[in-house]
């Protein structure tokens, strides 16, 4: 836990944020509203004996008391899906509507880009891109497993994700769910930190931040980008964000959530951020047992 020590500043309550963060994560799925309502889908959970709890911001994202989700009736057929709860925030947070061309940047195994399907009523085009080769085989065996069909998937780096095959210009919107150090994850993976350090920080920054602006160029104008990571670090964070908006036509906007979550900094050691970063989103353990994640929402103006 040493590597959290750099957040004291920044997190209130930080002891009870380091407690969170050595606590074990239970389980949670997602209800697949392709296949079923989420009434249906906790019916049938009734009915096999398996205890849950709605989450209070979302009633679509269960909680499992079991140590097996991947094993119930309703994760057999499509119904729910194994994903983290604070996981399924930023497909909410970017509001796909249905009819509607969404591109998911970096999305294997697939966990986001089915929902961006689904809470599109599984109308209009999902491209679910990925550039690790041996990821793409469980991100298509989740859309068909889940009945996305609208989901298509590609194989590319997104820093230079070319818009040549499609037969149109520009996406509605677009999910960059960066590649990034993984730190929000430590109550899940105890081993999150064990090969921690201040220079791989700044090294995914640099992948992080050519994602995030391939994203804004590809998305029309008056679009919606959604960047977020599962880490706390400012420099894979607010810092990416903050380049972007000096490199793309694009501002930080509002949105609703409806669970507990921190603003966005404005200041990390000597750097200083837009004051437009505070609408960003900090989900830190404490606030609502889940893991950790970060979610900024833009909006492209040219």
């Amino acid at each position: 836990m040493e590597p959290l020590e750099r957040y004291r500043p920044i997190v209130d309550n930080f002891e009870a944020f380091l407690g969170a963060c050595e606590r074990p994560l239970g389980n949670a799925v997602r209800v697949n509203t392709i296949k079923a309502s989420a009434d249906r889908a906790t019916a049938v959970l009734e009915e096999e004996g398996v205890d849950f709890e709605q989450a209070s911001w979302n009633p679509r994202v269960l909680r499992l008391e079991t140590d097996s989700p991947g094993s119930t009736w309703t994760s057999f057929h499509g119904v729910t899906h194994g994903q983290e709860e604070v996981s399924a925030v930023p497909p909410v947070v970017l509001d796909p509507q249905p009819g509607e061309r969404v591109w998911d940047c970096c999305a294997a195994p697939g966990g986001k880009a089915t929902q961006i399907a689904a809470l599109m009523g599984d109308e209009g085009t999902v491209v679910a891109n990925d550039n690790n080769l041996g990821r793409i085989s469980a991100l298509r065996f989740n859309a068909e497993r889940l009945g996305a069909t609208s989901l298509a998937v590609t194989n590319d780096d997104a820093r230079n994700y070319s818009m040549k095959r499609f037969p149109f210009d520009a996406f509605d919107r677009t999910l960059v769910d960066a590649p990034c150090s993984c730190e929000g994850t430590i109550r899940k993976n105890p081993d999150a930190l064990d090969t921690w350090s201040e220079g791989h920080l700044h090294s995914v920054a640099g992948i992080q931040k050519g994602i995030l602006r391939r994203a804004i160029q590809t998305t029309r104008e008056g679009g919606t980008v959604v960047y977020s990571t599962c880490t706390f670090a400012p420099e894979e964070n607010e810092a990416v964000v903050q380049h972007a908006i000096e490199n793309e036509p694009c501002r930080v906007v509002d949105f609703d959530l409806e669970m507990a979550y921190a603003a966005g900094v404005t200041a990390w050691r000597d750097d200083e951020f837009d004051p437009s970063l505070e609408r960003a989103a900090r989900i830190y353990p404490h606030q609502n047992d889940t893991g950790g994640f970060f979610v900024a929402k833009l909006e492209v103006t040219g």
